[in-house]
C-alpha cells in the first residue's frame, strides 16, 4: 500500500529475521539503515547489527544501483528481491531505498509498526520480487496548523505516516486569520500575540457553540529544523505556507500597521474568533512588503524547500477600494484596478523568492489577473476545481492538483447522520481512489508534463484534535496515496474491490499498530461522534470543475 508496479511470489522459503540477521548498508544508504533499525528493531527487539566481513548467514542489503538504474525508472525507483537467503533492496537512488525499506515493513505483520515488542516472532517475509517507482513527483498532504494548532509531536508522527504511504511533500499551512504559528525572530509580536486566539467557534461559523477557553501555539526555530530533519531523513520535503495579502488578521492584530489603517481601525483588531474569509488584508504598502521580506528571509533560513507557498487565495478588496493608500498604489503601478493589485502584491513576493533561488507556489487565484506578471517558474495548487491548474499548465506553469470537490480530506465520508460535524461533498473511500489528477483537457497533451502532481488538503477548522485529524485523514489518505503512486489504469477501471481488500486485510492492522484513529469502514465509532456540532454538509455529487 501503495500498490507496487511489480510484485511477484518466486520459490523457495521464506526470510526469517533472527538475533544473528545484519544489515549491509551500502554507500549513501545508512539513513535508510538507521531507519530499518530504528523501527524494527523498536517492534521485534532485534539488533540488526552492521554486517562485517566475513560474516555469514542471511542478511539484509541495501544498495543504490550505479549501472544506470537511474538514468531509467528515476531515482525513487527500487527493486526488493526476498528469499531464504537474505533480503537486497536497490535503488535507482537512496530516496529509492527508501521506499524499499518501507515495502519491506509491509511485508512483515502488523505488530512489525508497533515501539515495542509484543510477540516474539518468527518474523519472516515471504518471498517475492517487487519492482517500483512512483508516477508523480510531487505526492502531498496539507495539515493546516494555523485553525487548529498541531503539538510538534503530531507533526512529526503526521511525517510518519506520510512515509508508511510512500508520500514525499508537506504543506505546512503555518499562517491564517486565526493564528500565526512560526516564530519570527525579527518580529515577536506574530507570536506573543498573532498565535492565541481567546476562543473558538466549535463546528460551522453558522453554530451558536463556542469553545470559550483561549486556544492557539507555534513552532520555534529549532522546532522547525527539527521537523525538517525529521522529514528530511523520510525524504519529505517540507513546504511552509505564508499567507499573503488575504488570511492575515492574525498578522494585522499583531501589527496593525500592516492592515488598511486608513480605511479600519486596525489597532481594535483581534486575532479572529470565527471560521470564513476576514475582509480585513494586508495594505500594499512599501512598509509591509519589507516587513514580509523579512518575514520570508527568516523563512529561507528554516526551510531548504525549493518551493515557498504564499498563499493568494480568498481576497476580499472592500478594504481596498476604501484605502486611499491602496487606490494610490493602484494609480501609482499602473494597474487596472483591485483584483491587479492583488496579483501585483503575489507577484512581488513570487519575484522576490525567484531572486533568491526559490520558487513561489500559490492557489490558483494567483491568475485570474496576474498570469504575466508571474515569474515563469511559479506553480499553481489549484483548488477550486481543475480549471485553474487546466489554465496555468497550458500558460506554461507547474501545478498540483487539489481540487477541493475531490481530495479536501475535510469533507465528509458519508452521507449517514453520525458523520461527525459533516461538511462539504460526500468524498467517501472510493471516491478518492477514483480521483485522477490530469483532466482529460491536459491527458495526452505537452501540457500533462505540467501537472507535478497532486495533494490531499486536511483543513482544521472543524478538527481540533489529532483524533480529529486521524479519523478525517484516514484511510483516505491511503486511497489517495495509491492514486499519485500507483500506475493505475483510469479512473472507472480502478479496482476498487482490490484495494479495499488489501485495505481491510492488513493496512488497518498497520494503522491500528501506529495508535490512529481512523474511520472505521462501517462507520464512526461512539467516542468519534460529535452530536450537536452543527456542519454544512452539501448535497448531491461535487461539480467536475
Amino acid at each position: 500500500m501503495p500498490a507496487p508496479r511489480v510484485l511477484e511470489a518466486v520459490g523457495g522459503g521464506p526470510f526469517t529475521f533472527t538475533g544473528t540477521t545484519a544489515v549491509e548498508a551500502g554507500p549513501g544508504t545508512a539513513g535508510a539503515a538507521r531507519l530499518l533499525r530504528s523501527a524494527l528493531g523498536a517492534a521485534t527487539g532485534l539488533p540488526l547489527p552492521p554486517r562485517r566481513s566475513g560474516d555469514e548467514g542471511p542478511y539484509v542489503a541495501l544498495a543504490v544501483d550505479d549501472d544506470g538504474f537511474a538514468a531509467g525508472p528515476g531515482l525513487e525507483a527500487y527493486r526488493l528481491d526476498v528469499d531464504a537467503g537474505g533480503v537486497r533492496i536497490t535503488g535507482g537512488g537512496v530516496v529509492g531505498v527508501h521506499h524499499g525499506v518501507q515495502t519491506l515493513r509491509q511485508l512483515l505483520p502488523p505488530a512489525a509498526y508497533r515501539r515495542a515488542p509484543v510477540r516474539s516472532g518468527p518474523w519472516t517475509v515471504p518471498p517475492v520480487h517487487v519492482e517500483d517507482a512512483p508516477r508523480f513527483r510531487w505526492r502531498g498532504h496539507l495539515l493546516d496548523v494555523a485553525r487548529h494548532f498541531q503539538p510538534k509531536d503530531d507533526v512529526l508522527r503526521c511525517l510518519d505516516l506520510l512515509a508508511l504511504h510512500k508520500l514525499n511533500v508537506l504543506h505546512l499551512h503555518l499562517t491564517d486569520d486565526q493564528g500565526w504559528r512560526l516564530q519570527i525572530r525579527r518580529h515577536p509580536r506574530l507570536t506573543e500575540v498573532g498565535a492565541w486566539r481567546p476562543r473558538t467557534r466549535l463546528g460551522h461559523r453558522a453554530s451558536p457553540l463556542w469553545d470559550e477557553r483561549p486556544h492557539g501555539g507555534f513552532y520555534t526555530h529549532d522546532d522547525i529544523r527539527e521537523i525538517v530533519a525529521y522529514a528530511a531523513e523520510r525524504h519529505i520535503t517540507v513546504v511552509p505556507e505564508i499567507d499573503v495579502p488575504g488570511h492575515s488578521q492574525a498578522a494585522v492584530a499583531a501589527h496593525p500597521e500592516l492592515g488598511n489603517a486608513d480605511a479600519v481601525d486596525t489597532a481594535a483588531l483581534g486575532v479572529w474568533t470565527d471560521w470564513g474569509v476576514s475582509p480585513h488584508v494586508l495594505a500594499p504598502t512599501d512598509r509591509t512588503l519589507r516587513f514580509y521580506e523579512e518575514v520570508l528571509e527568516e523563512v529561507l533560513e528554516l526551510f531548504p524547500s525549493p518551493w515557498i507557498h504564499v498563499g493568494g487565495d480568498e481576497v476580499p478588496t472592500g478594504e481596498w477600494r476604501a484605502s486611499p493608500a491602496a487606490q494610490d498604489r493602484i494609480r501609482t503601478e499602473g494597474l487596472s484596478g483591485e483584483p491587479a493589485l492583488h496579483a501585483w502584491f503575489v507577484s512581488h513576493f513570487a519575484r522576490h523568492l525567484a531572486a533568491r533561488g526559490r520558487r513561489a507556489v500559490g492557489w490558483d487565484e494567483i491568475l485570474d489577473a496576474g498570469a504575466g506578471r508571474l515569474p515563469p517558474d511559479a506553480v499553481v495548487s489549484s483548488w477550486r476545481g481543475y480549471a485553474g491548474g487546466i489554465a496555468a499548465a497550458e500558460a506554461g506553469h507547474d501545478v498540483v492538483m487539489c481540487p477541493e470537490q475531490q481530495v479536501y480530506l475535510d469533507h465528509r465520508q458519508h452521507p449517514g447522520e453520525v458523520e461527525p460535524v459533516p461538511l462539504g461533498y460526500v468524498r467517501t473511500l472510493e471516491d478518492v481512489y477514483r480521483f485522477e489528477p490530469v483532466p482529460p483537457r491536459l491527458a495526452g497533451t505537452p501540457a500533462a508534463a505540467r501537472v507535478l502532481g497532486a495533494q490531499a488538503n486536511m483543513w482544521t477548522e472543524a478538527a481540533e484534535t489529532r483524533q480529529r485529524v486521524d479519523y478525517q485523514t484516514h484511510p483516505r489518505l491511503a486511497a489517495f496515496a495509491e492514486v499519485v503512486w500507483s500506475d493505475l489504469p483510469p479512473p472507472a477501471a480502478r479496482l476498487f474491490d482490490d484495494f479495499r481488500d488489501r485495505l481491510e486485510g492488513a493496512h488497518l492492522a498497520r494503522l491500528d499498530a501506529l495508535g490512529v484513529d481512523y474511520r472505521p469502514p462501517a462507520g464512526p465509532r461512539p467516542w468519534q461522534r460529535r452530536p450537536g456540532v452543527l456542519g454544512r454538509p452539501i448535497e448531491g455529487p461535487p461539480p467536475i470543475v
